[in-house]
């Protein structure tokens, strides 16, 4: 087994209402909505996933939108801001975009020599995009609402929030094999043994900072890639090995995860790479149905009838 975990495979977040969310998502920021499911915990609320054409690895961004959810409270032991890749030449454009859309944005500032700007979603969510000099040679998705070469490329970093950074930082080096890069001040990077997108992850360090509360405007949980079922075996001994209570292997028809807590509080989890989300859909029609499980089939006419109607922007498929 690889020493390292390679990268980011998506990171999801709690909002409450499911078209605003489609709104933002799939028509502000230009995602593919990849695939429209549900919570498999909570079958009568949805769960959508966005990402690049495909929904590939380290590009993904999910949600559970509960319809009327209390906001949540920024703090420790929680993702304190997801960030996006984009060519670094497009930081303008982004700029431009997101305040003609009516969003407030920060910045730009520099961090570790990249460029960063800073706002947030409808419901809260701390958001950046970051120009980052590597995504110019990934490709954009061109079947979105904005231009192929300033798209979203994927997650280029999240950040934790911790009480005690030093407790955080030793499982991403010891146990998950992450590698300290670069420093400033209450923030420390940590780098996987991957490249491309999700590679990234930095920790701020804040002792005098009270703990996070879930609900909308707030990451549930940061997933890492497995590339197949034999290493997220072999990460789920390793992780019980270093003394972390970790779930059973959990199918989620599109990956297959396991859950575990780190010292500080933010929920991870080690998910594989495939199936992927083309297992129920073909590539061309991503996004455009209500899919279920198998298991939840039965009661496809159930929920249906719970799920408020959907549309998607720029005609690309709808649900009820």
């Amino acid at each position: 087994m690889a020493e390292t975990l390679t990268g980011i495979h998506h990171v999801t977040a709690i909002a409450s209402d499911p078209q605003r969310n489609v709104d933002f998502y799939a028509g502000v920021l230009g995602l593919r909505l990849v695939k429209q499911t549900v919570n498999f915990d909570d079958p009568g609320t949805y769960h959508f996933y966005y990402g690049d054409e495909l929904g590939r690895p380290g590009t993904i961004l999910t949600f559970f939108p509960w319809p009327g959810a209390r906001r949540g409270r920024q703090g420790t032991s929680q993702i304190g801001a997801t960030a996006f890749s984009v060519p670094a030449g497009s930081l303008g454009f982004w700029q431009a975009h997101l305040s003609a859309a009516g969003v407030q944005v920060s910045g730009p500032q520099v961090r570790f020599d990249e460029e960063i700007i800073m706002f947030a979603d409808p419901d809260g969510l701390p958001l950046e995009i970051v120009g980052d000099e590597g995504a110019a040679s990934l490709p954009g998705w061109g079947g979105g609402p904005l231009p192929a070469e300033h798209a979203i490329r994927g997650v280029h970093s999240v950040t934790l929030w911790e009480a005690d950074a030093a407790l955080t930082g030793a499982i991403l080096r010891d146990t998950l094999g992450f590698a300290p890069v670069a420093e400033a001040g209450n923030r420390t990077r940590y780098h996987t043994a991957g490249s491309g997108v999700g590679t990234r992850v930095d920790v701020l360090h804040l002792p005098d900072t009270g703990p996070a509360a879930g609900g909308a405007g707030t990451v549930h949980h940061v997933a890492w890639r497995a590339a197949d079922d034999a290493r997220q075996r072999a990460w789920r001994e390793r992780v019980a090995a270093h003394g972390l209570r970790v779930t059973d292997v959990l199918d989620r028809q599109y990956f297959r995860s396991i859950y575990f807590r780190e010292p500080g509080g933010v929920l991870f989890e080690i998910a594989t790479d495939p199936p992927g989300f083309t297992l129920d859909e073909a590539p061309d029609s991503l996004g455009t149905s209500l899919k279920l499980p198998p298991w939840y089939e039965p009661q496809r006419a159930t929920i249906e009838r719970i799920l408020p109607p959907i549309r998607v922007p720029a005609g690309k498929g709808a649900h009820g």
